[in-house]
């Protein structure tokens, strides 16, 4: 049977091997080392200053050779994969996740592609509701307008189509304080239960995408509970390895997020964790297959021939973040605190802004970038992403924000920029530099083809 490897966990020195006369010594850690780092991920390309890992993240090599074991156990005997190995390694996976997100049962706990799939199976379960007369035409779900794209359409898909009323919780840009943020929400909710209407479904982002900012998802679940919203689904695509995830103190009934984001899994890789409570109906997955029936964890792990080897290597993460000081939680710390360092450092150079305040970032932070490029629309961003990739060998997404009634000269245009632990400082001062030279040569979007 393929399995994690072992040679990369934490190891102790012994000295000079005499274990008598230092048996009183604690043994001394080793933990990963720059260059070690630097071979982890030496498949990522050189040339470019990559501080985008909030798309789409990042494997390093020997999680990358697990999976391959994973997949030669498949290719070499499938049926014995199939009957002897596949269910035990994906139990494994889900019992290690069940423990990081402090959930109390690992039956709460299951295994999906991405968090867009999770998104699926509980706006489908939505969907029921108001197609099998279980709620009202017009009742409502909630969403926020920074949610993700994938997740609107979605709603769009299943919610709207059943007949379902969907209110988009409006929030400014850039932000000062959660404040902004929990009095919008309230005001959402107020309008979803006029006219004796209810709000069945709430959807909250734990980290938005676009622009990113590290939404109070606790106090926003607790209202929920206290305005009587029948269920709370967490859409945490960046969330696990990026920021706190604990079920017990966000007490959502439903909250996903992405392993290969910020977690090291190869894509794809999620969970989705679903409260044991007798509010919470039963979920099926989108895919229907043999174990359809037999619970949403046992049904994700089988939806037909297909590559599981990204579901059965989170053992081989959890011994890859072991290696570094804290584990996971040292790294999310110094990806929190050097990603604001950079923001800073970016937004002096620019003479800008940072779009949120740093209590309100993880491991991603939005930073104004110059007036004087012109940012005005949607097309425009993506052109400046092209042109900064192809020309300056700089990978980040950036965002429009229309300009206000009475705006002159405003920033409209921010950059996002991760941190992971394989980032250099160089990676932003190549990115620093970009900007400048464009500013500096009088660049401006329009100058740009379609």
């Amino acid at each position: 049977m393929a399995s994690s490897p072992d040679h990369h966990r934490n190891h102790t020195h012994t000295l000079n091997g005499d274990s008598k006369a230092h048996a009183s010594k604690k043994p001394k850690l080793s933990f990963i080392t720059p260059s070690e780092i630097a071979s982890e991920f030496s498949h990522h390309d050189p040339n470019v200053a990559r501080i985008n890992n909030g798309s789409f993240g990042s494997c390093p090599n020997s999680v990358i050779e697990a999976q391959r074991r994973w997949q030669l156990t498949y290719l070499a005997q499938p049926d014995s994969f199939y009957f002897n190995e596949l269910k035990k390694g994906i139990l494994h996976s889900r019992t290690i996740i069940k423990d990081l997100i402090n959930a109390d049962h690992v039956d709460e706990v299951s295994i999906v592609d991405n968090a867009t799939t999770a998104a699926a199976i509980v706006l489908q379960q939505a969907a029921w509701g108001f197609s099998e007369s279980k709620f009202e035409k017009g009742d409502a779900v909630v969403m926020l307008h920074y949610a993700y794209g994938a997740v609107k359409k979605s709603i769009e898909a299943y919610v709207t189509r059943a007949g379902g009323y969907v209110i988009e919780v409006p929030l400014p840009f850039p932000l000062n304080s959660n404040h902004e943020i929990v009095s919008e929400f309230k005001k959402a909710l107020e309008k979803g239960k006029a006219n004796g209407r209810r709000v069945r479904l709430a959807v909250i982002d734990h980290i938005t995408s676009m622009p990113c900012v590290l939404i109070p998802v606790k106090e926003l679940v607790k209202i929920c509970r206290e305005e009587g919203v029948d269920q709370v689904f967490v859409d945490a695509a960046h969330s696990i390895g990026c920021t706190e995830v604990d079920m017990k103190e966000i007490g959502a009934d439903y909250y996903t997020s992405n392993l290969h984001k910020w977690f090291f899994c190869p894509p794809s890789i999620a969970f989705l964790y679903c409260r044991k409570s007798p509010k919470c109906v039963e979920l099926h997955h989108p895919v229907v297959s043999h174990e359809y029936g037999n619970g949403l964890a046992i049904e994700s792990a089988w939806i037909g021939t297909r590559d599981y080897s990204p579901q059965l290597v989170v053992p081989a993460v959890l011994d890859f973040v072991k290696r570094f000081e804290g584990g996971i939680e040292g790294i999310k710390k110094r990806n929190h605190d050097t990603v604001v360092e950079m923001g800073h450092m970016l937004a002096k150079a620019w003479g800008t802004h940072l779009g949120c305040p740093p209590d309100m970032c993880a491991s991603m932070v939005m930073i104004g970038l110059p007036a004087s490029l012109a940012i005005s629309s949607e097309k425009d961003t993506l052109k400046l992403r092209t042109h900064l990739r192809e020309k300056f060998g700089v990978e980040v997404p950036i965002y429009f924000r229309p300009p206000k009634n009475g705006e002159v000269e405003s920033v409209t245009g921010y950059c996002r920029i991760s941190h992971q632990v394989y980032n250099k400082v160089d990676d932003y001062y190549k990115f620093r530099d970009a900007i400048n030279q464009l500013v500096s040569d009088g660049f401006t979007c329009a100058l740009l083809s379609n």
